[in-house]
């Protein structure tokens, strides 16, 4: 049984990707590696960062779980939901569960949020990477859509990581789609949901239906959000409900099947 206002670690797994997921605040050490979607702040000021918070629940990690009580405690002084995760980031790792390397992420602005640029007009991998991203590394991340040319002015002027354009990063590599680099960059290619995930988009983006039975039709479905929405940040949210859906179906879902003739109603006998 978890300690009073504690989550499990492998409570804390089964949210991780998903939008139930509580913000995750790391007030540990400054390692190389997080829990996916983790955000650092430090503990000994979180009277200071306390009041910056949205509302909503977090869940506060330390290394071996002794200073986050603490820090959840204040939070919830300040009428935040707040609960530690029972054991840290040691727990976590003892359970096999996986991490995200933070050594890659971009910079964060002021408020602490990475900021990304593409081109506008997305359609699979600029609504995937997102995706990806919102889950799994910073969920405040910031995402600019601007016409193909103003990509690396707008990276330059403003401070934000340019992806899925030529010539840099966060971009294709070969036959992986940028969503394939993001998720072996960050550390999640060995999330097997995401593994799965990653071949539908990969054929979905690059025209290789024959990759995964599932891609022609997320390609389907990411044509018709580009027809239904004229606004981009509209178009990513809607976007965001789709990937959701292939997530857990990537990761509770792939062994079940929908056989219309078992809910028809009995045929009865006649006497």
């Amino acid at each position: 049984m978890p300690a009073i206002n504690a989550l499990t670690p492998d409570k804390l797994a089964r949210l991780i990707g998903t939008p139930a997921c509580p913000r995750i605040i790391d007030v540990g050490s400054d390692r190389e590696t997080m829990i996916p979607g983790a955000v650092r702040r430090p503990a000994a000021s979180v009277a200071s960062w306390a009041g910056t918070m949205k509302s909503g629940p977090c869940v506060i990690v330390c290394d071996a779980g002794k200073s986050s009580p603490g820090v959840a405690a204040w939070l919830r002084h300040e009428g935040l939901q707040a609960e530690s995760l029972e054991g840290g980031v040691a727990a976590w790792t003892e359970a096999g569960l996986p991490l995200a390397n933070a050594a890659v992420l971009p910079p964060r602005d002021e408020q602490g949020r990475t900021i990304w640029v593409t081109r506008a007009r997305p359609k699979v991998d600029r609504i995937a990477c997102p995706w990806l991203i919102r889950r799994f590394v910073d969920p405040e991340a910031v995402f600019l859509f601007v016409a193909p040319p103003e990509v690396a002015g707008v990276a330059d002027r403003l401070g934000a990581t340019p992806f899925d354009v030529d010539g840099v990063f966060w971009s294709h590599r070969g036959e992986l789609c940028t969503f394939d680099v993001m998720v072996e960059e960050f550390g999640l290619a060995d999330l097997p949901a995401l593994d799965r995930l990653a071949v539908i988009v990969r054929g979905a983006d690059t025209a290789r239906p024959e990759l995964a039975p599932q891609a022609a039709g997320l390609l389907a479905v990411s044509l018709g959000l580009s027809r239904m929405y004229a606004d981009d940040l509209e178009q990513l949210e809607a976007g965001m409900l789709v990937y959701d859906a292939f997530y857990r179906w990537c990761r509770d879902a792939v062994d079940e099947t929908h056989d219309w003739v078992s809910h028809r109603p009995k045929t009865r006998v006649k006497a």
